[in-house]
């Protein structure tokens, strides 16, 4: 479980988004919001690449600023437009991050076929399409054993196939290991595929029950 607890997050004196209190069990979680309304702020707290005031913690008391290397060991995060510098390839990135995340190189090769990525998986990114890279940034979020994984839009421009081997393997973590998931996406997020534990919304600077 993850527990938030007075959670701020201001750019100078401007508040972005506060949040007293909030608990994230095992499960999907849909996080709604307009463009510009701190989705992806709250997101990048959650996982360690903003400051932000506050308690981010699991329930076994792995806290984010105690705990900083265990914390984000434990948390994946997947962007919405994922960029990555064009002279490495998905391979490079898939044994680093996997290195960093305890993860196998079988369980590396695994995602990587799995996603179908292993036909450019040592071809530069600059040659890579957008579909292309965000195969590999959704691939990579399931690297090691995160107990927390943030997906960012993560079907757009993801092919069907694709589209359906992401809502498997998140029923398959929530299932198996009980992972979170926090999720935001403006399109539908099948019931009969991954079924929805809650819904949020960011609104007013505020992250609300719908």
């Amino acid at each position: 479980m993850l527990i938030i607890e007075n959670f701020s997050k201001k750019y100078g004196d401007r508040l972005i988004l506060a949040l007293p209190e909030a608990r994230f069990e095992a499960g999907a979680y849909w996080i709604k919001g307009q463009n510009g309304s701190g989705k992806t702020t709250f997101f990048k707290a959650l996982a360690g690449l903003h400051p932000c005031e506050g308690s981010i913690r699991f329930d076994d008391g792995t806290e984010l600023t105690q705990h900083a290397v265990l914390y984000r060991k434990r948390v994946s995060y997947s962007e919405a437009e994922p960029l990555y510098p064009g002279f490495l390839t998905p391979k490079d990135l898939f044994r680093f991050i996997g290195k960093a995340k305890g993860a196998s190189v079988d369980q590396q090769q695994h995602l990587i076929h799995a996603f179908d990525i292993a036909s450019y998986a040592e071809q530069p990114f600059e040659t890579h399409s957008s579909g292309m890279l965000k195969k590999v940034s959704v691939a990579l979020a399931f690297l090691g054993k995160p107990q927390l994984i943030i997906l960012d839009e993560p079907l757009i421009t993801l092919d069907e196939a694709a589209r359906k081997i992401l809502l498997t393997y998140i029923q398959q973590r929530i299932t198996e290991e009980q992972v979170t998931f926090l999720i935001s996406s403006h399109q539908l997020l099948e019931p009969d595929i991954l079924p929805v534990k809650a819904t949020y919304s960011i609104e007013n600077k505020s992250l609300k029950l719908i």
